[in-house]
């Protein structure tokens, strides 16, 4: 595409605004990049607390006969959940905030699915972007209340539904069908993501665990109130969404039945979700018992100040956007040699690698005591080896979704994607829950083992799946 050109999509049937480009993509990326940037300084902020904050004060004030809504009702599901897998007793205050954790960040990627649906078939994916934010910032700033816990979780999870998978398919509307540039488009908006992570936990988790948890949970609605406002002017330059486009050609959707091609190109994407689960299940720990070992056992003194351990949170998002460049320079090296690797290759190659980010942190627990801190290091060294291989995961996941999703159902696939997160995060708080009940070393050699073992099923899968994906 070039400068000052329009260009209709044939697969989507978009038409890219005449906006001309900046640095050889779309003005409108740039638009998503920073409105996803404040949306994820938000969600990354309040997750940087979470743990803590449920560790450390609310749980314990709850027990203690703190009116918080629904917290009797939770923490009951909980026990008889964890019953059915051999646990008794009295449940300590870690393994249900771990527990309360994996269910908050579950459903944060279960309700994209019919956000995704609801865009695609009622409001459009711009109506859904504005209602996800709204709901997401009072959900934000009703934090501020302790007896409101549950209900701000909620709100968070359902504005989350609207606003992720719609703020993603949208990168995907502004190229046409073939253009080489959407994997990296995809890496820059992913770098926007992970700029929001890396500053979120150094201004909230600071406020949060320095000057008070409502600081901190408060400084994060006020990040989702600006990307709402970036998104709003600046959304001219975005393309029309689906249902403009089908408003204007007077089309629906129910009429369009799905092709043979596209029912396999749809159970083939369903597969790879379903393998992604294990690698979201691993590596979702980094905001549940690795932010626990980073609390309690990693020294954070830096020349006598001790650093905030909610600082941990901004280790990956900083890796990311110091790597994500060059592993796009290096698959577009890859491209221009006809040596490119399959999506379906590096999503193996990304679990590979998490799996070898946890044999770090069992080489960690045989030199570390459980009452004492080690280096830093054993956490740096273990974030950016899974964060390499999230780079060869997600945003790869996410362009493969907008190439291959039939082109009406392009939000709900968008959301089915994030579908695989819930379960992976909510089997991430499960598995969290065990951080107390096994040795440190059983525990990480477990989460080895499963970033290993997803990683041979996705190179396995490769050739089959080719039949339905091409060489994509």
């Amino acid at each position: 595409m070039t400068a000052g050109a329009n260009t209709m999509d044939s697969q989507l049937g978009t038409q890219v605004p005449n906006e001309g480009e900046i640095f050889g993509h779309p003005k409108g990326l740039y638009v998503l990049f920073f409105t996803e940037m404040w949306e994820r300084f938000s969600y990354y902020g309040m997750r940087a607390l979470l743990v803590l904050y449920m560790t450390k004060y609310l749980i314990i004030e709850a027990d203690k006969g703190m009116v918080i809504f629904g917290y009797d009702g939770i923490k009951h599901f909980v026990v008889w959940f964890m019953s059915l897998f051999g646990a008794t007793g009295e449940i300590s205050t870690q393994a249900l905030s771990s527990q309360i954790y994996g269910l908050y960040t579950g459903f944060v990627y279960f309700t994209p699915f019919f956000g995704g649906i609801l865009a695609d078939r009622v409001f459009g994916q711009r109506k859904s972007v504005y209602i996800g934010a709204v709901l997401m910032a009072m959900g934000h700033f009703l934090m501020a209340a302790e007896s409101m816990f549950f209900p701000a979780l909620l709100l968070i999870i359902l504005g989350n539904g609207c606003f992720k998978p719609n703020i993603s398919t949208q990168v995907g509307l502004l190229y046409k069908e073939g253009d080489v540039r959407r994997d990296s488009a995809f890496t820059i908006f992913y770098m926007g993501i992970n700029l929001g992570a890396f500053f979120s936990p150094l201004i909230c988790g600071t406020l949060g665990q320095k000057y008070g948890w409502h600081y901190g949970f408060g400084a994060a609605g006020v990040g989702m109130i600006v990307g709402l406002i970036v998104y709003h002017f600046g959304k001219h330059l975005l393309p029309p969404d689906r249902m403009m486009v089908r408003e204007a050609k007077h089309l629906d959707s129910k009429t369009e039945k799905l092709t043979k091609d596209e029912w396999n190109r749809i159970f083939a994407l369903i597969f790879l979700c379903a393998v992604n689960i294990v690698f979201w299940a691993a590596y979702e720990q980094q905001g549940n018992t690795l932010q626990l070992w980073a609390d309690a056992n990693t020294n954070w003194n830096f020349f006598g100040w001790e650093i905030p351990s909610s600082w941990y949170q901004s280790f990956n998002p900083l890796f990311i956007f110091m790597f994500a460049p060059l592993m796009d320079r290096y698959w577009g090296w890859q491209a221009k040699r006809g040596k490119t690797t399959t999506s379906v290759t590096k999503m193996g190659i990304g679990c590979l690698l998490l799996g070898v980010a946890f044999v770090v942190m069992i080489g960690a627990s045989k030199v570390v005591g459980a009452n004492e801190k080690g280096s830093l290091m054993w956490l740096v060294t273990t974030t950016w080896l899974f964060t390499m291989g999230e780079l060869y995961l997600s945003p790869i996941g996410l362009s493969l979704v907008t190439k291959v999703a039939p082109a009406r159902l392009v939000s709900m696939m968008m959301g089915m994607w994030f579908l695989s997160s819930f379960f992976g995060n909510y089997l991430s708080g499960f598995i969290g829950g065990y951080y107390e009940l096994m040795s440190k070393d059983a525990f990480f050699t477990l989460l080895t083992a499963l970033g290993v073992g997803a990683a041979l099923i996705f190179f396995a899968a490769n050739k089959p799946l080719k039949r339905s994906l091409g060489d994509v």
